[in-house]
């Protein structure tokens, strides 16, 4: 009986074992990135000539990351999916100020018109699915996965996101990776701001948008932002967040490409 269990037991390891499949190289992508981003800037123009995006976007579209052997190796997919197709949206609509101006307007709005957005283009393929930006950040990494930090590694093309990260995301440094996004992010004065004199933290319009990720009051947001903040903001806040006050920036929408 015991021998039959424990040849049961191994049969089902290498049923999952072969039920699983191989994530995409994402050295692939990190080789793109690497070469092409510079200070969270992207070169398109160079970009645009380099033949590795697309074949990561290939393996992409190849993969179902269901069958991803981990939820790490699944997140890291997501992220690493998320980036690549935005950086082949601009490369195939050229915008020349803002992803923003990217989109067709429709009847539909009291007004007559409806703007469909760069977010809602049904072009991202994903292990024979094809997905909307918005339906994988929202449906796909938000819904699946609940962790507040991907919003410090997803990047929007644009001069208010977290900056572009300049290597691909890997599931066995992810954690890692996703707290040091954070501390950039929050370290950034042109994207997050702290004055301890006045207590009056200024942060990204991000942690307005995505409040219910972040917690469930201002409060909540705010210790939560602290835990990614200099270490005398981090003190100050953490010690009696009541004293603070929390504004929010303005958000950048402009083109994130380098200046010829």
């Amino acid at each position: 009986m015991i021998r039959w269990l424990g040849v049961l037991a191994l049969g089902w390891f290498c049923q999952s074992l072969l039920g699983a499949t191989s994530a995409p190289d994402h050295r692939l992508f990190t080789q793109v990135l690497a070469a092409h981003v510079e200070n969270g800037l992207v070169d398109y123009e160079r970009l645009a000539k380099d033949e590795r995006l697309t074949r990561y976007l290939t393996q992409l579209a190849e993969t179902d990351p269901a069958k991803l052997a981990s939820d790490n190796e699944r997140l890291a997919f997501w992220l690493n999916a998320y980036n690549a197709y935005t950086l082949k949206l601009i490369l195939d609509q050229r915008p020349n100020r803002s992803i923003k101006d990217i989109g067709d307007a429709k009847a539909g709005t009291p007004d007559g018109l409806r703007k469909s957005t760069a977010w809602d283009i049904r072009f991202a393929q994903v292990g024979g699915k094809t997905y909307t930006l918005n339906e994988i950040e929202h449906e796909v990494i938000r819904r699946r996965f609940q962790d507040a930090r991907v919003h410090f590694a997803l990047n929007c093309a644009s001069g208010s996101c977290p900056e572009l990260r300049p290597e691909a995301y890997e599931a066995d440094s992810l954690a890692a990776q996703l707290d040091d996004q954070g501390r950039q992010f929050l370290a950034d004065s042109t994207r997050n701001r702290f004055d301890l004199a006045s207590k009056t933290a200024w942060l990204s319009s991000i942690f307005e948008w995505y409040r219910r990720d972040f917690g469930e009051s201002e409060r909540t947001v705010l210790r939560r932002a602290a835990q990614y903040a200099p270490e005398e903001v981090r003190r100050s806040i953490q010690s009696n967040p009541d004293a603070w006050t929390v504004k929010y920036l303005s958000y950048d929408w402009s083109l994130n490409a380098q200046k010829p």
